[in-house]
């Protein structure tokens, strides 16, 4: 059976992390249910004073991928926690790949909803997702293009509005009220 509550999810993690074969100290692990992450399926933070490990997982990230991809997600933080507790740090280099392949784990979990923003350059072709109202987003006078320095308008991906000062964030963000 599927957990249906986030506290159901979190005891279904840990005892699934149990069965994955990997060199991981469980008992100095804690594990966490995000309400609020937008993008990420899943976080691993390293306390290294304490040497203590928590891991995150996102409940609407679980809500929707299901359990049997949302494994691959735990899988993804076990090889986290792993590096942080042999080696002191982590990322997504060589030697996660590594680890990760051997597990057969995302090197990157997919993104489980859809960015609510995306910059665009008035130039070229490209564009970068955004989730929140970042500095980029508030001020993009301030910012330019990623690829060729050109500026770059915001757009507010469902209703279509588009601004590329301070000013028009303003009036957009004032125009869509609970829209936003």
């Amino acid at each position: 059976m599927e957990p249906e509550t986030r506290e159901e999810l979190l005891s279904a993690a840990e005892r699934y992390a149990e069965t994955v074969p990997i060199a991981v100290d469980l008992d100095a692990v804690e594990w966490e249910c995000s309400d609020r992450a937008v993008r990420r399926a899943g976080a691993c933070l390293y306390d290294r004073r304490a040497a203590r490990v928590t891991i995150r997982l996102t409940w609407d990230a679980y809500r929707s991928f299901g359990w049997d991809e949302f494994t691959g997600t735990i899988r993804h933080e076990l090889v986290h926690a792993w590096e942080f507790q042999r080696f002191g740090e982590s990322g997504h280099g060589p030697r996660f790949a590594e680890k990760a392949r051997e597990l057969d784990a995302p090197r990157h979990c997919r993104s489980f909803t859809d960015a609510r923003l995306r910059l665009v350059c008035s130039s070229c072709d490209w564009d970068a997702r955004r989730f929140r109202a970042s500095k980029a987003v508030k001020r993009p006078e301030r910012r330019r293009c990623g690829n060729c320095g050109a500026r770059y308008r915001v757009e507010h991906v469902e209703s279509g509005r588009r601004w590329r000062t301070h000013a028009g964030y303003l009036v957009a963000r004032r125009k869509l009220g609970n829209d936003w």
